[in-house]
């Protein structure tokens, strides 16, 4: 007996001496993987196999037990029968229909499975026959887009959309997924966004349509045009927005939106609070992939992003979601409904307003505390390009800056050792760059502190342009950019190894040019650029012992020499401040005959010298590059697909939603 046989589809001994009985449907399938063809001597054979159980195991390890020869000798069989599952999708037989969308999800794990090797071509042809994959494909793609799109039963559609994320993610890498041409050509972006635009639909099958939607994006889309791209960039999502601009007024329009919508609601139930009310977070980097994509391909989502509402729990993720267990990876499984309901903080529930951009400031600032584990920075450095898209987009940063747009906003921080963490229920109500500067400036983790200063820079950029004043504690900023240099200082060896810190320490530098040049324009009071030089002269030793590492690599040969070269020239104005009060500070305590001088004292030193200083005129402070995926983030993106991919593979199974449930479903129905 074989070992295929021994795994699965035995029923039982009758007797010591006779063959274990096998199952119905699993002698069908042995005459499937016979040489010939398995309806000659039985024309109802097709319509007899739709109507028998699956047995997924026995017909993956069948798949997966045929050597080379045999595929040859049987290709036309298993032709057939991807034709016939194909055929039954159309059949008003309910049972059929799940039966063939198993039996197709079992071919394809099956004959991947067995060909990892093989090229995309090989595989197509061992599925339905490379002449007729054209018209099979089609076929199969209709018949899909016409259940998800149907009145009929939704765990029918639930199996449309695993069968869907099985055939994409079958890869590791789908983009060496020959089959999802077929799927480029044979579009279902339109089915997908009507899920998404029912609440009933987006209720039970949000996550999956999302999380399809967003690996279906990334397929080969720096090779070729990609219509879910294309698509996605266009979409306007009218309900939605129209929904926003009313507040929710009526129950019945909470009911309308679209992928939008769903995105929002999906990414404000990614919070967990427990009995304690002791925040964490679950990493789920399908769900913020889809937000990036929306955010760098689409500006009407700035909109939504923007929009304000009150508190309410909109419930988007599947009823019966997959079970976790504590040996599941993060970043794998849909928000639980228990996720959902996370409200804001208990502020004055009468004035507390939310929307999606304080939702995801929330989320980074928790993602941002702990990323030592993969999941966390992968989801901590795509927060930070999703806030990068954002600080680059016009509309956005008119929001953000908006003065009559006031919000309070918790973001969480990482404990001190000899302090628990303290709820501030006293946040003041300010505009919601405040809170993007808080989080940007908790953070000094080199691998992403480039990225949070970058933002910084860009927001200064907005200010400058536009001469707004925003009322904000730059001091705190400052304190953290100085700190920043002095771990760069203290690390130098060791971050050297892995980093370019020449980069991230001019990056620092020409933010205090930004302040130093163009202050006057976007600083909210005289007082404000006062207590910018008293800053930079009471913490020169950082920026002497910084302009002493940059002068001692930038004279020496090596791999960072015009690296270092370029902060040394940053440096003329700080220095030149440095140089030009210390010395008044020192006269002014000597004849005064103050051994330590008050800061209001300082103060009074720097305002009656500032004639005599001179400073250089910087060009390109208010400049910055916009961002672009391809290349600098082309590899990141195709890592954290493959990932997703791959956690995908694992949580993906027919099994989520029962045989014998869904067998009983559609017996009552038939």
């Amino acid at each position: 007996m074989s070992q295929v046989e021994k795994k699965a589809g035995l029923l039982r001994r009758t007797s010591s001496s006779k063959k274990p009985l096998k199952e119905k449907v699993v002698l069908m399938y042995d005459e499937i993987f016979a040489k010939e063809d398995p309806a000659k001597n039985n024309p109802r054979f097709w319509d007899e196999l739709f109507l028998m159980k699956v047995n997924l195991e026995y017909l993956e390890s069948k798949l997966e037990s045929v050597d080379g020869e045999e595929v040859q000798r049987i290709q036309d069989n298993i032709n057939s029968l991807f034709h016939h599952c194909v055929q039954a999708l159309g059949e008003e037989h309910q049972i059929k229909v799940v039966n063939a969308l198993q039996t197709l999800c079992a071919l394809f794990r099956g004959v991947h499975q067995k060909n990892k090797s093989a090229s995309g071509f090989d595989i197509i042809n061992m599925l339905m026959g490379f002449d007729k994959a054209e018209q099979r494909m089609k076929d199969l793609m209709e018949r899909l887009d016409s259940l998800l799109c149907g009145d009929g039963s939704e765990s029918l559609k639930s199996l449309c959309l695993k069968l869907l994320l099985c055939l994409v993610t079958v890869t590791d890498n789908i983009s060496q997924n020959t089959i999802l041409e077929y799927v480029m050509i044979n579009s279902i972006f339109e089915a997908i966004l009507q899920i998404l635009s029912d609440v009933s639909s987006r209720g039970q099958h949000g996550y999956d349509a999302v999380v399809l939607l967003a690996l279906l994006v990334n397929y080969r889309k720096y090779e070729s045009v990609n219509p879910y791209i294309v698509k996605l960039s266009i979409v306007d999502d009218e309900p939605t927005l129209d929904v926003s601009m009313l507040q929710y007024k009526d129950k019945e329009e909470e009911n309308q939106g679209g992928f939008f919508s769903t995105l929002t609601s999906m990414v404000g139930s990614m919070f967990i609070a427990d009995a304690d009310e002791k925040l964490s977070v679950q990493t789920n980097e399908a769900i913020l992939l889809a937000l990036y994509e929306a955010v760098h391909l689409n500006r009407n989502f700035i909109t939504v992003l923007a929009q304000s509402h009150p508190e309410m729990d909109i419930p988007t993720t599947p009823t019966t979601p997959t079970p976790t267990t504590p040996t599941t990876p993060l970043g794998t499984t849909p928000p639980s409904l228990d996720m959902m309901n996370n409200p804001e903080l208990p502020l004055d529930p009468n004035l507390q307003t939310s929307n999606l951009l304080i939702t995801f400031l929330k989320y980074a600032s928790i993602v941002m505390q702990d990323t030592k584990d993969e999941h966390r920075l992968n989801s901590a450095r795509l927060c930070l390009i999703i806030l990068t898209c954002i600080a680059e987009d016009q509309y956005a940063d008119a929001f953000l800056h908006d003065d009559n747009m006031n919000f309070r906003v918790n973001l969480h921080r990482m404990p001190m050792r000899h302090r628990k963490k303290a709820v501030d229920k006293n946040i003041p109500s300010r505009p919601l760059v405040c809170a993007s500067t808080n989080l940007l400036r908790h953070h000094s983790l080199c691998f992403l502190c480039r990225r949070c200063v970058q933002i910084i820079h860009k927001l200064l950029c907005y200010q400058k342009k536009c001469r707004i004043r925003l009322h904000y504690t730059w001091r705190e900023l400052w304190s953290a950019l100085i700190n920043l240099l002095k771990f760069l200082l203290s690390n130098e060896t060791t971050l050297l190894a892995k980093h370019n810190i020449f980069q991230l320490a001019l990056l620092v530098v020409n933010l205090f040019n930004m302040f130093i040049t163009y202050g006057d324009t976007f600083l909210p009071t005289s007082n404000s650029y006062d207590e910018l030089y008293y800053e930079i002269v009471r913490m020169h030793q950082v920026f002497d012992n910084l302009y002493c590492m940059v002068l001692r690599v930038s004279t020496n040969t090596g791999q960072w020499k015009e690296a270092a070269s370029k902060v040394t020239h940053a440096l003329v104005n700080v220095r030149a401040i440095v140089n030009h009060f210390n010395p008044k500070i020192e006269s002014y305590a000597a004849v005064n005959h103050i051994s330590q001088l008050s800061e209001e004292q300082v103060l009074e030193v720097v305002r009656s010298n500032y004639d005599t200083l001179t400073l250089k005129l910087q060009d390109g402070l208010d400049q910055f590059e916009r961002y672009s995926e391809q290349p600098k983030e082309a590899a990141f993106f195709k890592e954290l697909v493959r990932s997703i991919s791959l956690n995908v593979r694992k949580n993906v199974s027919l099994n989520t939603l029962s045989q014998d449930v869904l067998l009983k479903e559609f017996s009552t129905i038939s």
